[in-house]
């Protein structure tokens, strides 16, 4: 492993500098519903959030939001600072959020851009298979949806 690290339960606390973490790798934003008492509500529900850290400077540097249904599990918010990428972190990242996921005992789903491949080979070399043949789509703000 090339640096030092330490991964632990989110704290409400972190919340703004994920947030920004989110926004520079395109993972997430507040437009998207990403809010602190969303990530809140998730977790009273069963739902956890990884938090990778470097310990030396207490930097925020990766996260791995899990959310349950009552039926899967669902990875979503997973990524590395771009100035760690390439430095072997998602793996240990991935296998403690697959680990949690083992103990919460759902179906476990993700979604991932097609283009992603660095992403995509990681999630395939974790026992990922693709689902095929579905489109993914979305109402952002439901309160406007068919008004």
């Amino acid at each position: 492993m090339s640096t030092n690290f330490t991964i632990r339960d989110y704290l409400s606390s972190d919340y703004t500098e994920i947030v920004a973490l989110w926004e520079k790798v395109g993972l997430g934003a507040t437009h998207r519903g990403d809010s602190q008492e969303v990530i809140e509500k998730t977790l009273k529900i069963g739902g956890r959030m990884l938090v990778m850290v470097v310990p030396e400077s207490g930097e925020i540097i990766g996260t791995s939001w899990l959310t349950v249904d009552g039926r899967r599990t669902y990875l979503h918010h997973f990524g590395i600072a771009a100035s760690w990428q390439g430095k072997g972190l998602s793996k240990p990242l991935l296998e403690a959020s697959l680990e949690i996921a083992r103990q919460i005992g759902f179906q476990l789903k993700l979604e991932v851009h097609k283009d992603n491949f660095k992403a995509v080979t990681l999630y395939k070399s974790a026992g990922f298979s693709y689902l095929g043949d579905y489109d993914v789509y979305i109402i952002r703000d439901i309160l406007s949806a068919l008004r």
